[in-house]
């Protein structure tokens, strides 16, 4: 009627207006007051990431949330490499070596009995290579292990829980306090990433389907 030409991106952005479809935006990374490293260790791992028994090898690093009046709000996660399942998760104000601190104690609290070191992969952030954090993990028999300056392929199963948390939880919701995005966290962590979700790594097993199946398998080892 009107004979108007207008271009796909303009009747795309029209649209999205009148139905109010907005696309997901991520948040700025918030600016991180570096401290001074302590002591800097070998990467033990090296990218093999396969490990065959739980409580061997424990990945862990630290993400920013962000709450609708711009402040920031931090996440310390420890992953067992060997069901990929979140065994430890504290969010906090501001990231610091205390906070590596209580996230690695409240795990450790859970583990019955170390028969031998567990290895904890990290990267190399003052958090981690503080003189409190190291002298920490050696009273508790862990055995650090850091990435390569740089390189978060060093430690790609926990950038990919962090995306995975963000991906699906995070980026599709506003959060405007603090008890609304501890609570959320800790359930996607410890109900619906633990119990819910398959893990291609698993053989698509939920992380606590694949740690069963180890307890289960030696049971019936010790039986016979």
């Amino acid at each position: 009627m009107y004979n108007i030409n207008i271009s796909k991106t303009t009747a795309h952005k029209y649209l999205n207006r009148e139905l109010k479809l907005f696309s997901i935006v991520r948040p700025k990374k918030p600016n991180y007051k570096k401290g001074k490293p302590h002591k800097i260790f070998e990467n033990l791992l090296k990218q093999d990431f396969y490990v065959e028994e739980p409580d061997k090898i424990w990945c862990t690093d630290f993400t920013y949330l962000k709450l609708t009046d711009g402040s920031f709000r931090y996440n310390c996660s420890i992953l067992d490499l060997y069901d990929r399942s979140i065994v430890s998760s504290i969010t906090a104000r501001e990231m610091t070596s205390e906070l590596a601190i209580k996230t690695l104690e409240k795990d450790l609290k859970k583990v019955k009995k170390i028969r031998n070191k567990i290895i904890l992969h990290s990267d190399q952030g003052s958090q981690y290579s503080s003189k409190k954090f190291v002298e920490y993990c050696k009273k508790n028999m862990i055995q650090q292990s850091m990435s390569r300056a740089r390189c978060p392929y060093d430690n790609a199963p926990m950038e990919r829980y962090f995306n995975t948390l963000k991906n699906e939880l995070i980026n599709h919701y506003y959060y405007k306090t603090e008890k609304e995005i501890y609570e959320s966290i800790e359930e996607f962590a410890y109900v619906w990433y633990k119990h819910v979700r398959p893990h291609s790594y698993n053989d698509y097993m939920t992380p606590y389907e694949k740690r069963r199946s180890f307890k289960r398998v030696n049971k019936e080892i010790n039986f016979n």
